[in-house]
């Protein structure tokens, strides 16, 4: 699918948000998925984005030399995660999942 240069992608449906914190959080092989492949992982539980818009994985991909954050402090900074995914989702979005 091609995308608009400079599209945006559009903010995380809440339920799809509520999935990715859960499994963050608590399963291993999910938080192995989503370092190795962000968007594999939103497809996962349920991401699919809109025509026209980039996909939200591009942005989330940590790099190969991150650290995924700790599942304690995924599911301690719960709320400010799902703030942050309410809006459209920018390029820094990668730095909230990162354990830096």
């Amino acid at each position: 699918m091609a995308t608009k240069k400079g599209a945006k992608p559009a903010p995380l449906d809440p339920k799809v948000t509520k999935k990715l914190l859960d499994k963050l959080s608590t399963d291993n092989d999910f938080r192995r998925l989503f370092k190795k492949d962000a968007h594999a992982a939103l497809a996962q539980v349920g991401y699919r984005p809109d025509a026209g818009t980039s996909s939200v994985g591009e942005c989330m991909q940590l790099q190969a030399t991150d650290s995924i954050a700790p599942k304690a402090k995924i599911a301690r900074d719960r709320i400010k995660l799902e703030s942050a995914l309410k809006v459209p989702v920018s390029f820094m979005c990668a730095k909230d999942f990162s354990a830096d």
